[in-house]
């Protein structure tokens, strides 16, 4: 009996891909032009930056082929410069592939968030951001609050243990009055009073997006 549609090679790596592990991948992207044009796909589709992985060059390389991509704390604590660090947000989020960024527990202050916020504006593809447990504080809520006036991919913002306060969760309360795709906010342990309180629930009468 004859496969009368047999898998091509391109097809036989992907299944095989689909069931290594990352430096399995890494490994048989290496062996020629046709295994690279294999594996490196699903090498670069869920990235987490470490000590001991991806450097950062590769990434911005083969940024276009990430999807999903963490960025732990030991690694942007190299980034020692604020432009610098800025520099990474826009190359990582300047593609037509991410989906999910990571940026949780990395000493994000105001400054960082405000380039988030400009990526944001012009970003058409992630839907996820997590920037919890950071010092974005007020300010950098502020900013982010812009972005989502405009963004209308971004459907799941975890915005936890920012510091944002009364000041931050108003700004964002007058985005969600506009804003018409965010579906997931989180705003656990934020210092908000009662005035940031009242701003969120008079936002949440107008807004028909967030469950």
């Amino acid at each position: 009996m004859f496969w009368t549609h047999p898998l091509d090679l391109h097809e036989i790596r992907s299944i095989i891909a689909s069931k290594l592990g990352h430096k399995d991948l890494a490994n048989c992207a290496r062996v020629s032009k046709d295994w690279n044009n294999s594996f490196t796909p699903p090498l670069y589709n869920t990235v987490v930056l470490s000590e001991h992985g991806l450097s950062m060059e590769s990434v911005e390389k083969n940024k276009h082929l990430i999807r999903h991509l963490g960025i732990q704390r030991s690694v942007y604590k190299k980034l020692s410069s604020t432009p610098a660090r800025d520099k990474v947000v826009f190359n990582v989020m300047a593609n037509s592939a991410l989906t999910t960024l990571d940026l949780r527990s990395n000493s994000i202050r105001d400054n960082g968030a405000q380039a988030l916020s400009e990526a944001l504006k012009t970003n058409s593809t992630l839907t996820t951001l997590n920037v919890a447990d950071n010092s974005i504080g007020p300010n950098g809520a502020q900013a982010l609050a812009e972005a989502l006036k405009t963004n209308s991919t971004l459907t799941t913002l975890y915005l936890g243990k920012c510091s944002i306060g009364d000041s931050g969760a108003q700004a964002l309360s007058e985005a969600l009055k506009t804003n018409s795709t965010l579906t997931t906010l989180d705003l656990l342990d934020n210092s908000i009073g009662d005035n940031g309180a009242q701003a969120l629930s008079e936002a949440l009468k107008t807004n028909s997006t967030l469950t």
